[in-house]
């Protein structure tokens, strides 16, 4: 039984393994059936997953931000998401906190030979990215991943995902040969998203289909997908919370604004950056 006055949990020494431990005490403590707190007693793998991924992308926010004061504490956020799978792992008897440090910790000695092993470490990045991904082939292989695709995560945001599936097809060949070919591809796709009018079904099959080109797309002109469409939300925020602006010190809102000036003030900012 965890005891939640273990003096551990109070500890202030600033030393990384011993702060550690003392995380995974306050999640044994938090887990207690006899003790602990009843919200975290009752959370299941399922229902603490999407709380994970919250937490990554809030510390990929505070990257894209530079925001460093806070980026240690988003990454605490996400260190608690493990220690939490880890506490339930050890419950049901799957694994450990130690055993999943020990697997990830083999899996870098693994695969980087060049540091690790006897390889040549004179070689480049992107020579070490193939070996990368040959040794990666080889461990989905021993777990009876044989397929072309196998292995992509399904929880994945569907862009990246869509960007990891048309990579893992173009390492086998199956790839447009140039960017023109993709160009008329998505032309295809256009005509056929607007052939779907009306057929609701039909129209979600066919805007899936373009994304996936224009995912292609960004593929073959080196660009992520992801990154792309994050950095236009954000220039769509900034714009829109400027046009907010522009009308409060007139006295208006958007919703006492005209769509036309609405449009003229989105036009001037855009000019303005």
């Amino acid at each position: 039984m965890a005891d939640p006055s273990d003096p551990l949990i109070f500890d202030q020494t600033p030393d990384d393994a011993r702060q550690m431990q003392r995380l995974l005490a306050i999640m044994a403590c938090l887990r207690d059936p006899d003790q602990g707190c009843p919200w975290d007693i009752e959370q299941s793998y399922a229902t603490i997953a999407p709380y994970t991924i919250e937490e990554a992308y809030e510390v990929a926010d505070a990257v894209a931000r530079s925001a460093w004061g806070e980026l240690e504490g988003e990454l605490g956020d996400l260190l608690l998401q493990a220690v939490y799978f880890a506490q339930m792992g050890r419950e049901d008897g799957h694994f450990t906190f130690a055993s999943i440090a020990q697997s990830v910790s083999d899996k870098m000695v693994a695969r980087h030979p060049h540091i690790f092993g006897s390889e040549s470490r004179d070689k480049s990045a992107e020579q070490q990215t193939l070996d990368w991904e040959k040794q990666k082939a080889a461990e989905r292989a021993a777990k009876g991943e044989t397929r072309t695709l196998d292995g992509v995560a399904l929880g994945l945001p569907a862009l990246t995902r869509a960007l990891k599936l048309q990579n893992r097809a173009a390492r086998v060949g199956f790839d447009w040969d140039n960017v023109q070919d993709v160009l008329a591809k998505l032309q295809e796709e256009a005509a056929e998203l607007a052939e779907a009018e009306g057929d609701a079904d039909a129209l979600e099959d066919e805007m899936g289909d373009m994304l996936f080109v224009l995912t292609n797309l960004a593929r073959h002109k080196g660009i992520d997908p992801e990154a792309a469409l994050r950095r236009t939300n954000a220039k769509f925020t900034r714009r829109f919370n400027a046009i907010e602006d522009a009308l409060a010190a007139k006295g208006s809102s958007p919703q006492q604004a005209t769509l036309e000036e609405m449009d003229a003030l989105w036009t001037s900012i855009k000019r303005a950056e």
